[in-house]
């Protein structure tokens, strides 16, 4: 017998009921850059639809997110001073706060997240306390906690640290539960690698380092063990949610986490690949609504439960036509 597995494509219809995996607003987090001033609406040239955004200029955007009905934002500070440090993470009215706070009380529904580094706040563009080159790993800790707890007076309602430094998530978990803050859950950027696709994000933040490179603390893109040792790690330290970062290039990672650990799994799209995406269309090379959802799509199908992605608007414009 000739096994004729179009009969479930014939039409739309059939192939509706039969889809094993769909994109839905519910999925997605809407990256944000804050920027400290006044006045400021800046599209960034490498992430075309995306800008950066001062506090009295950001309820154009969060008007538009929540009219959209997506759920979370991801922010991203932009301080007017950097030092060696980074101690404007920790300044309880930096921009990062103001904005928590103006979300807060203004966009009440919004789950606000906060990235949680120091690569937009120090003037060497790395994440943490240098010494001899290189991130200290342990003093860097000591400033995280600090971070976090500023975030959590503020009224952050989740944090994502990004640094990759080791011992992370136990140090914030400590951190947000020894000042009463327990009920705050950690979204750990759990498998991180050193990409080339994290490039428009550096324009947009202001963190491109000003020396060297940060693969003595992101992972190798070769290795895919490795991966499953660092999720493991934030597991049993205590994130809530596990990330991947990037997502496109990385899905047998997303697929290894979803297989092997019973926390809701998150992906981050990061700027490369949505500006690949955006400039292959704009030269008329690709369909970039159809490549835009298939990726998204491949996403999911490897198992993210979570999308972190600038193409979040789209697709909600999208999937609320349909």
């Amino acid at each position: 017998m000739l096994n004729r597995t179009r009969r479930l494509r014939k039409t739309e219809n059939i192939r509706r009921l039969v889809r094993e995996n769909s994109l839905s607003v519910n999925d997605l987090i809407y990256p944000l850059f804050i920027e400290e001033g006044e006045n400021i609406e800046t599209e960034i040239p490498s992430m075309p639809g995306i800008k950066r955004f001062s506090l009295d200029t950001l309820h154009k955007e969060l008007d538009e997110v929540v009219d959209l009905k997506i759920p979370a934002v991801l922010l991203f500070g932009i301080p007017a001073n950097k030092d060696c440090e980074g101690t404007e993470t920790w300044n309880d009215d930096g921009i990062m706060q103001q904005a928590i706070r103006y979300i807060k009380k203004n966009y009440p529904s919004l789950y606000v997240i906060t990235d949680v580094c120091f690569c937009e706040y120090t003037d060497h563009g790395h994440c943490g306390i240098i010494h001899d080159n290189d991130v200290d790993n342990d003093e860097t800790l000591v400033n995280l906690a600090k971070q976090v707890i500023s975030h959590a007076k503020a009224g952050v309602d989740m944090v994502a640290p990004s640094g990759m430094m080791d011992g992370t998530i136990q140090t914030i978990r400590e951190a947000l539960d020894n000042t009463g803050f327990y009920q705050i859950p950690i979204m750990g950027y759990s498998v991180k690698y050193a990409s080339a696709f994290y490039g428009p994000f550096r324009d947009a933040a202001d963190s491109a380092p000003s020396f060297g490179d940060r693969r003595t603390y992101q992972m190798d893109p070769s290795n895919r063990d490795e991966g499953l040792r660092e999720a493991t790690f934030d597991d049993e330290e205590g994130a809530d949610i596990l990330m991947v970062k990037p997502a496109l290039s990385y899905l047998d990672i997303i697929r290894d986490l979803k297989n092997n650990f019973d926390r809701p799994i998150a992906c981050y799209n990061v700027s490369g690949e949505y500006a690949m995406v955006k400039a292959a269309a704009e030269k008329g090379w690709i369909d970039g609504e159809r490549v835009m959802m298939e990726s998204l799509l491949s996403m999911k199908r490897a198992g993210a439960d979570i999308i972190i992605t600038y193409f979040a608007k789209e697709v909600a414009k999208l999937l609320k036509d349909q």
